[in-house]
C-alpha cells in the first residue's frame, strides 16, 4: 500500500484544489448552496440569542423527554450519573477547592445549553430531538437548578428573559499581556530555578489522597457526643426502655397507604441511579435503602458516607418522616458535604410518596 500513498495524496490534493471556490466557477464545477442547505449545517445559537428558532418547551414536557433521553448519563435529576457530568446543584462552590461546574453555578449563557443539546444531544443521537423538544429539556435543566418554577415555559421570545447565575463571572483573558512576558527566554528560568522542592499541596480528586482524622476534631466531637445534658438521660432511658415496642409498631403494614406505596415506587425510579432496595440489593453510587425509615442517619455499616452525616449519626439523628421531608425537598440544604448531588424532589406528593414507599421497604 505505501507505494501508492504518494499518489494518492497528490489526487487528494488535486480534487480539494479543483473544488475550491476559487476554482470551481473556472472549471465549471458545483453550485452555490441553496438557503435550506446552508440552514441544515448553521445551527449555532449565539450568547444574544442570535440563531435562536422558532419554539417552545415547557418543564413539565422536558422531564419526560430529559428522562427518556438525558437520565441515563446526566440522572433524572440532572445530577449526573457515575463520571457522566452533572448539569444541576454546584450553587456557591465556585470558591471551593473543588467546585462544582455545572449550568446553573457555572454557565454563563443559556444560549450555550441550548446549542449543545441541539447540536450534539442525546449522546449517539445527535440532531434527532425537535427544537420544541431541545426548549424544553432546557427549560427542564433551568428547572433542576432552581431557576425557573415548575410551571415555566421557555420560547424563543423569552428566552434571553432568563437570567444565569453566572453571567458575569468572567474577565477578559489577558494572559497574553500579564504572564506570557514572565515566560519570555530573557525572563524564564529553566535550570536550578529553586534550591529545594517540596510538595505544598494534596490532591483534591476524592479517593486519591487518603482522609486523615481531624485530631483536633475528633476529641472536640467526643466531647460533644458525652456532653449530652445529664437530666436528660433518664428520659432517654425511659424510653429506649419503653417506647420501641410501639414505635416499631407504629409503621405497621396496616398502618401503609397502598395507593401512595405504589405511586412511591414509580417516583422511586428517579433514585435506583443510586439506590437499591429489596432483597439482594447492594450499595451503588449511593448506599441500600432497605429499612431507611426509622434507622439513624448512615446506618449503612459498609457505605462511605459523607462527613456530616456521619456527624449526624454520632449524634443519633434518626431518618424519620420529618427528616425526610427535608432531606428529600433540598439535600444539600441538610448536609451540604452529602455525595447525594441531586437538586431534591419538587412536588410535595412526590415526597410523601417516596417516603411511604421507603416505609414499605423497612417492614
Amino acid at each position: 500500500m505505501s507505494k501508492f500513498l504518494p499518489k494518492l495524496i497528490a489526487s487528494t490534493a488535486l480534487v480539494a484544489a479543483l473544488a475550491a471556490p476559487a476554482m470551481a466557477e473556472k472549471f465549471g464545477l458545483g453550485r452555490a448552496a441553496l438557503p435550506e442547505e446552508v440552514a441544515a449545517w448553521n445551527r449555532d445559537i449565539g450568547p444574544q440569542g442570535q440563531g435562536l428558532p422558532v419554539g417552545s418547551g415547557s418543564v413539565e414536557d422536558g422531564e419526560m423527554i430529559f428522562s427518556d433521553n438525558c437520565a441515563v448519563c446526566h440522572g433524572e435529576f440532572a445530577e449526573g450519573v457515575d463520571n457522566w457530568p452533572k448539569l444541576a446543584g454546584g450553587d456557591g462552590t465556585l470558591a471551593d477547592k473543588d467546585p462544582l461546574k455545572t449550568v446553573g453555578s457555572y454557565w454563563p449563557y443559556l444560549s450555550t445549553v441550548f446549542d449543545y443539546v441541539r447540536r450534539s444531544m442525546p449522546f449517539g443521537a445527535a440532531q434527532t430531538l425537535s427544537d420544541d423538544d431541545v426548549y424544553a429539556i432546557t427549560a427542564y435543566i433551568l428547572y433542576s437548578n432552581y431557576l425557573v418554577e415548575d410551571d415555566f415555559v421557555l420560547t424563543n421570545e423569552n428566552f434571553m428573559d432568563v437570567e444565569m447565575p453566572n453571567a458575569d463571572g468572567f474577565i477578559v483573558d489577558d494572559r497574553p499581556e500579564t504572564e506570557l512576558p514572565i515566560f519570555t527566554e530573557a525572563n524564564a528560568c529553566y535550570e536550578n530555578c529553586k534550591d529545594t522542592v517540596e510538595i505544598t499541596k494534596r490532591a483534591a480528586v476524592l479517593d486519591v489522597t487518603p482522609e486523615e482524622d481531624d485530631a483536633d476534631e475528633a476529641p472536640a466531637e467526643a466531647a460533644a457526643a458525652e456532653t449530652v445534658p445529664a437530666e436528660a438521660a433518664p428520659v432517654e432511658e425511659a424510653m429506649t426502655e419503653e417506647a420501641p415496642t410501639e414505635e416499631a409498631a407504629a409503621p405497621a403494614v396496616a398502618a401503609l397507604d397502598a395507593e401512595l406505596v405504589s405511586a412511591g415506587e414509580k417516583v422511586f425510579k428517579k433514585c435506583k441511579a443510586c439506590h437499591q432496595v429489596g432483597e439482594g440489593a447492594k450499595n451503588k453510587v449511593g448506599p441500600v435503602l432497605n429499612g431507611v425509615f426509622g434507622a439513624p442517619v448512615a446506618h449503612v455499616d459498609d457505605f462511605k458516607y459523607s462527613k456530616d452525616m456521619q456527624a449526624a449519626h454520632e449524634a443519633g439523628t434518626v431518618w424519620d418522616e420529618a427528616h425526610l421531608v427535608e432531606f428529600l425537598t433540598k439535600p444539600k440544604s441538610v448536609y451540604k458535604k452529602t455525595k447525594m448531588s441531586f437538586a431534591g424532589l419538587k412536588k410535595e406528593k412526590d415526597i410523601q410518596a417516596v417516603i411511604e414507599y421507603l416505609k414499605s421497604v423497612s417492614q
